[in-house]
């Protein structure tokens, strides 16, 4: 039986995040893996109970926050959507930078105040504008990014071989131009769009093997990213469309999905530490991108990326559970 469950309802960029502040007990387990796993495994009514409808719909994103166990970390957060628990979040990082200072989790500073959020990839470090006449500004700093297959070719039924590029950005992402499909990211329908991501998706998931070298539970493929074909390097934005999940689609440029992007130009030599780019969705709202510094993840030579945006609330909510109702424990049409 699930009791009323609080909320605070945020949008990065159009997407949404739902934050629940009360209602669902914090998961079993020692540390924040283990506790998204008793979630996943034990607990899963909770995420469709938020995510679904009535409630939600197809393209529902969540946040529950529990214990830290890392001891930099401010809060710990483990991410859920239509089909499960995603491993990271940029676009939720930053509502939650805003959240944690609003909501009294931390005490803010004059300028800027630093946050850090433990996320099942990692320490994921924040920065909220605090300054007066700023709204709704955070920056985050990426863990350590990496290009995982350059110009790797997979059979689609539809597209015949296509092929792409995977970087992982806090998830991995199979990663290509829309223009190679017949398609355009700022012009062709979103469900055109979307079809072709979850296909290509698809057909990586079964032809090639993902493994993180440094921890098994992030090794799978998260979504596709169809761009553009631009860089964002000459002031002009590159559009780019993310298809995650069960063809779940996101309104914002996509955090992980945009250090992913940066992570896989450095890799082709398109990009160095100092440079920055731009990235748009297909919302027209715009997350900017800074290569920090290079590093490595086990055989991997990667790069941390510094990601901004902007995210602002639309409301809080209290939801129920009614005896009797044959659909309250959610559903989805699509």
């Amino acid at each position: 039986m699930i009791s009323a469950i609080q909320t605070v309802e945020m949008h990065t960029g159009g997407e949404p995040l739902r934050i629940v502040t009360d209602g669902i007990p914090v998961p079993e387990g020692r540390t924040l893996l283990d506790k998204r796993a008793y979630l996943r495994d034990h607990a899963d009514q909770y995420r469709k109970f938020l995510m679904f409808e009535p409630r939600g719909h197809k393209d529902m994103y969540g946040a529950l926050l529990v214990p830290p166990d890392h001891p930099e970390a401010d809060i710990a957060v483990i991410f859920m959507h239509n089909e499960g628990y995603s491993t990271m979040c940029g676009h939720a990082i930053i509502a939650l930078g805003r959240y944690v200072l609003d909501y009294g989790l931390k005490v803010k500073e004059t300028d800027e105040t630093p946050v850090n959020i433990q996320c099942p990839c990692g320490l994921v470090r924040a920065v909220v504008e605090t300054k007066e006449g700023v709204t709704g500004a955070v920056r985050f700093e990426s863990v350590p990014a990496f290009a995982y297959k350059l110009g790797q070719f997979v059979e689609t039924r539809e597209y015949g071989p296509v092929e792409i590029d995977i970087g992982y950005g806090g998830a991995f992402y199979a990663v290509l131009e829309a223009a190679t499909i017949g398609l355009d990211v700022r012009n062709s329908p979103a469900r055109d769009l979307t079809a072709a991501g979850a296909a290509i998706s698809e057909a990586v998931k079964a032809q090639i093997p993902i493994s993180h070298p440094e921890e098994a539970d992030l090794g799978f493929l998260y979504g596709t990213i169809l761009t553009d074909g631009k860089t964002g390097r000459d002031g002009n934005s590159s559009a780019n469309i993310c298809i995650f999940a069960d063809q779940q689609v996101d309104r914002s440029p996509t955090g992980s999905g945009v250090t992913a992007r940066m992570a896989l130009m450095a890799a082709r030599g398109e990009m160095a530490a100092g440079e920055t780019a731009i990235f748009e969705s297909i919302t027209g709202t715009r997350f900017n991108g800074k290569i920090l510094r290079e590093t490595k993840v086990g055989p991997h030579a990667a790069v941390t990326v510094e990601v901004t945006g902007h995210a602002y609330y639309s409301g809080t909510a209290e939801f129920t559970y009614e005896d009797g109702d044959p659909l309250a424990g959610g559903f989805l049409l699509r």
